[in-house]
């Protein structure tokens, strides 16, 4: 039967329509906290989102051949985004810790670094709790260093002090509204590179591990049910440190050389 041209081209139409749907369907949504976190996640001048798990981001979307929507979401709201569907993984720098694996899966690690304290110049080093009663610690609300703070250094008498942002942590602490600041050590050590950090303060210690509350490395976070997604990540992340390209995008960040543990 001959078809009208206005009939072809109704199909044909449908037909894109249709392929666009399926490929926008196809499209995984990496979910990034709306917030610096330098070296690994912040915006240039241009409003760019780059940082070493941007990078690594975009080099495990590639290995998948798959296309990847940078999707900002709120610290604090980043895991009910994740379970109700806004995202599909959660791409920063989450620590995988026993209390969230009872709501989200991970991906394997792709990450680890230890967990310190930085605090004002004054040579004194001494980060056990009970040296610090009484003493004023910030840390970012919502993460694993606010539940380790509060089980170590509330219990021993300090005050701990919460913040939307690191930045806004870091900033007090620099402006002398705060004695100390627990993160993570790659992101403290950025921050004491900067001017306003090397003017203030120093590190003062690396804390006793405690891998229920800091978890064993950062990870993906994915739906408990997306099965499929967490082993297609799994294996991106797996040649990514096998074929060397983890290793290259970090030399590309002096500063995280040698004080990040990666994959094998």
């Amino acid at each position: 039967m001959k078809l009208s041209r206005r009939f072809v081209f109704a199909a044909a139409a449908a037909a894109m329509l249709a392929g666009a749907s399926s490929a926008a369907m196809a499209d995984i949504r990496f979910g990034v906290a709306a917030e610096p976190y330098p070296p690994f996640s912040s915006k240039d001048a241009s409003g760019k989102w780059v940082g070493w798990e941007i990078d690594l981001m975009n080099a495990v979307c590639a290995q998948m051949n798959e296309k990847c929507e940078l999707v900002e979401v709120a610290w604090d709201g980043i895991i009910p985004a994740l379970t109700s569907k806004q995202i599909d993984v959660i791409w920063s720098s989450m620590s995988i810790t026993p209390e969230r694996q009872q709501t989200i899966d991970f991906t394997n690690m792709y990450y680890n670094t230890p967990t310190v304290i930085i605090g004002a110049k004054t040579g004194d080093t001494n980060i056990e709790p009970d040296h610090l009663k009484g003493k004023v610690i910030g840390v970012q609300v919502a993460t694993t260093h606010e539940k380790y703070v509060q089980k170590y250094y509330a219990a021993a008498g300090a005050e701990v002090k919460t913040y939307a942002t690191q930045d806004e942590a870091n900033n007090d602490l620099a402006a002398g509204r705060l004695d100390y600041v627990q993160a993570d050590a790659s992101a403290l050590d950025a921050f004491l590179k900067t001017e306003q950090g090397a003017a203030c303060c120093e590190l003062k210690g690396q804390v006793k591990h405690d891998s229920a509350i800091l978890g064993e490395g950062v990870g993906g976070g994915v739906r408990k049910e997306d099965t499929a997604l967490k082993e297609k990540l799994n294996a991106a992340i797996a040649e990514l440190a096998k074929s060397g390209k983890m290793n290259e995008i970090t030399n590309a960040y002096p500063d995280l050389v040698g004080k990040m543990i990666l994959p094998n």
